[in-house]
């Protein structure tokens, strides 16, 4: 049996490593690039800049927080005939998904370096509409990545994962506000979607470091 003293150890650098991955998921240009071009395109300040980004962040979190929950119910009913399966299948998505950021990291190209990517139709729609635009845009697309954060946590209790979802939501409402921040001060656009490039790697990493945790918890 596993000291408490220990138990709380590998929660807390599992809630750290949540944090880590919400940030460096955010910090990819899908979830603060359209902010920073539709903020210009309709003559935003950087506070109604960052209000979108807010939204759209809280919105991400929460539709990621429902189909985690629903992944959550279905894995532990799951676990009640096979024993002890959810820990390890939410170790092996991990590490699938940390060797797809490598591997992805490692061929693709800087984004938007022909500028292709960063096209912005006229600025013809109202603030309201650019503004849900954006939010409805997060709120459909669920951080797969942080889904099997959840599940290592399912059988911790409904305190530990509304405890992981406050982590989520706090590192992904801090990587969006800061890369949009920069962009919207005149950092170059280029130059930061280069770093992208090896947020890649460095998330892929930190998801494969989660799901070797998880795999010496259950040893």
């Amino acid at each position: 049996m596993t000291p408490p003293a220990a138990e709380h150890g590998i929660l807390l650098s599992l809630l750290g490593g949540g944090f880590v991955a919400a940030f460096l998921h955010a910090a990819l240009p899908t979830h603060w690039l359209p902010f920073v071009l539709v903020g210009r395109a309709q003559g935003w300040t950087m506070t109604r800049t960052l209000g979108a980004v807010g939204a759209a962040g809280i919105a991400h979190i929460i539709s990621t927080a429902v189909v985690g929950a629903l992944i959550v119910a279905a894995g532990l009913a799951l676990d009640q005939w096979v024993a002890g399966l959810l820990p390890h299948l939410s170790a092996a998505l991990l590490l699938l998904f940390g060797a797809f950021y490598l591997v992805r990291a490692a061929v693709r190209r800087p984004v938007g370096a022909n500028g292709a990517t960063m096209e912005l139709a006229e600025p013809t729609v109202t603030h309201a509409a650019a503004f849900w635009g954006l939010v409805v845009m997060l709120a459909v697309s669920p951080g797969e990545v942080l889904l099997p954060i959840y599940m290592s946590s399912a059988q911790e209790g409904p305190m530990v994962l509304i405890l992981l979802t406050l982590v989520f939501l706090a590192g992904t409402l801090l990587g969006m506000g800061v890369f949009t921040a920069l962009a919207r001060a005149g950092a170059s656009l280029l130059r930061l979607e280069r770093w992208a490039r090896y947020e890649g790697a460095i998330l892929g990493l930190a998801l494969i470091g989660l799901g070797l945790l998880i795999l010496t918890h259950q040893h």
